[in-house]
């Protein structure tokens, strides 16, 4: 059974009096479990088709079921997380207390239970903040705070979690480092994952599939089946058939772009 549905969605925009089209006809099957990657030129509707499928924006024209209900309702049965550009760590809150946001926000008063708050500090750990639990976010770097929205995001509970191009502020080694630690995460909680980015070489080696858009209006131009063996490593990376997914990729940009 397909987990998310996304069939023939378009989305238009208002601007001082003008349309612009966002979407059109997007149409994808995604199964529970998987890692999914969305990757286009800028502007082509990657964001707004993640934010269609969280429920954050609707579309004009199409249908999009989300465990056989519509996203609205995905998103009041609290099935998402989400993980923006930015991490949204509150400044007067430690590190430990910023993971417990998503349970006071989903249910109120809500707490962790002992198991969950034990796991909040397992997952710290697992990238390198186990001694940072009681810090406050001014006291991280940039990529120390990104780490904790993802690993937040992890330990809320949602099964589907939606990435908006998390990386994008980080440096080229640290955003390297953080999507090797993401894999492992991912390997062991096997979350369902939609992950915007600009990167090839990082969409290929996180993802099960790779849906390549077009420019605006964003199309979907091939869906492409990455299958490397799992768990997956750094040297993966040098293989050549690593490079092939790449290449191939880099070359439906390519067309797409000069269309």
């Amino acid at each position: 059974m397909t987990y998310i549905s996304v069939n023939r969605v378009s989305k238009r925009f208002q601007r001082r009096g003008q349309s612009t089209e966002a979407l059109r006809d997007i149409a994808i099957q995604l199964e529970e479990g998987t890692f999914v990657s969305l990757i286009g030129p800028s502007g082509c509707g990657k964001s707004t088709l993640l934010r269609i499928i969280g429920g954050l924006e609707t579309a004009d024209d199409g249908e999009v079921l989300v465990e056989g209900v519509a996203p609205l309702v995905a998103q009041s049965n609290k099935r998402f997380g989400f993980v923006p550009q930015s991490p949204a760590l509150f400044p007067w809150r430690t590190i430990l207390e910023n993971m417990r946001l998503p349970f006071e926000v989903n249910r109120k008063g809500g707490r962790q239970t002992p198991e969950q708050s034990e796991e909040a500090k397992e997952l710290l750990a697992s990238v390198g903040l186990g001694d940072f639990l009681h810090a406050y976010p001014k006291e991280l770097s940039g990529g120390m705070q990104q780490r904790v929205g993802i690993v937040r995001a992890f330990a809320s509970g949602a099964p589907i979690l939606l990435m908006d191009e998390p990386f994008s502020a980080l440096d080229e080694i640290t955003r390297e480092r953080i999507r090797y630690q993401l894999m492992e995460i991912w390997e062991s909680h096997k979350k369902t994952v939609i992950f915007v980015t600009h990167s090839i070489r990082e969409a290929v080696f996180l993802s099960d599939k790779v849906v390549v858009m077009s420019s605006r209006p964003g199309r979907v131009s091939e869906v492409v089946d990455i299958r490397l063996p799992r768990p997956r490593s750094q040297e993966m990376e040098e293989t050549g058939e690593y490079l092939q997914y790449v290449n191939h990729i880099k070359g439906l940009l390519r067309e797409r772009w000069e269309q």
